[in-house]
Formats: C-alpha cells, sequence, structure tokens
C-alpha cells in the first residue's frame, strides 16, 4: 500500500478496519494465503457475508485474490494479504485532512 494516502483514501483504509470480521481476516492472513471456504469457517460466517468483507478490504488494497485449481481439477479463490503501514498520528491527519472531500447537507 501507497504510503501516500489523500485524505478520503485514508478515511476508506480506516472504515474498512472499523470492523471486528476485517480484522480477524487480516489476523488470519498475516503470513499466509487461505482459500474462501477455510476462511468462512474460521470465522463462523457464510461465505456470501465473508465476500462483502473482502471486498471491501480488497477495495482498499489491503488483500488481494486469486484462482488457483487445486489437485482435484476445483478452481479455488484464495486471498492473501498487502503489506501495509499506516503510521496514524496527527501528523498523517494533518498532512491528508486538506484533501477530505466534506459533502455538504442540505438543510
Amino acid at each position: 500500500m501507497n504510503n501516500t494516502l489523500s485524505g478520503d483514501e485514508l478515511l476508506n483504509v480506516l472504515e474498512a478496519l472499523s470492523n471486528p470480521y476485517r480484522l480477524k481476516i487480516i489476523a488470519i492472513l498475516y503470513g499466509k494465503k487461505q482459500y474462501v471456504s477455510q476462511l468462512a469457517r474460521e470465522l463462523g460466517i457464510s461465505r456470501p457475508l465473508l465476500y462483502l468483507h473482502l471486498r471491501k478490504l480488497e477495495g482498499v488494497k489491503l488483500i488481494r485474490g486469486h484462482h488457483e485449481i487445486s489437485s482435484d481439477g476445483k478452481a479455488m479463490k484464495y486471498y492473501e494479504l498487502n503489506s501495509f503501514s499506516i503510521p496514524l498520528d496527527e501528523r498523517l491527519i494533518a498532512q491528508t485532512a486538506s484533501s477530505l472531500t466534506i459533502k455538504h447537507r442540505r438543510e
């Protein structure tokens, strides 16, 4: 992950990380790839729900997915973690704040 995030990109990453299942997915993928069915079993959630979480993490480039063919010829979707570091501190917030998109509410 690029360390020069815009304010909107930082918010998207923080939003993706604000869910306990997504944090658990990152923990499971730390140091190894895992296929979807195994991830779902390990987390105790359905595959459709898992795919929603995976899509969110993949959308902000924290993880990546790819297909592999098993020895019996079955296509399996694997996910692995992208290396990332987000030094969240007052400096990063000050640097990215000017690039935030703020949508004004209509009163």
